[in-house]
């Protein structure tokens, strides 16, 4: 097997063992984002590309997850992006990365099926709302 030198990633979310990086959390301020969230706050996280903005939304659903007071699912939403124009298919693929995220997040692989039954169920402007409702009264903690 040929051994690979760790490198900078310009490509996507890192790697911790193939790159070389700068500890995620410690590039901002977390305690000032920790407050935020436990206020039920919104924040925004914004930077110029490949700047690490994802590698820290993952570092922060993580660290969130480890200790059991929220529910953290990192969601990314672009594959809706090539549904432009059509809003169920924009939203089928918005549920269906939910769904399999929080599968992931919460060991349950019926949600996948439940997001998809509420997009049967109220249509396109509902689906969304029900589905985040379903999963904050399913789970005990806080999404």
């Amino acid at each position: 097997m040929i051994k690979i030198d760790k490198f900078f990633n310009t490509a996507g979310p890192v790697n911790f063992d193939e790159c070389y990086k700068l500890d995620p959390l410690s590039r901002w301020e977390l305690d000032e984002i920790l407050n935020l969230i436990n206020q039920r706050k919104y924040f925004l996280l914004h930077a110029p590309r490949q700047s690490g903005k994802t590698s820290c939304m993952l570092a922060l659903q993580k660290y969130l997850n480890e200790r059991d007071d929220y529910v953290a699912i990192y969601l990314n939403v672009e594959s809706a992006q090539a549904a432009r124009h059509n809003v169920n298919e924009g939203i089928q693929a918005i549920l269906s990365e939910l769904g399999s995220e929080t599968a992931e997040t919460l060991k349950d692989n019926n949600i996948k099926d439940e997001f998809f039954e509420f997009f049967h169920k109220y249509g396109a402007k509902n689906a969304l709302t029900s589905s985040l409702e379903h999963l904050s009264k399913k789970t005990k903690k806080p999404v």
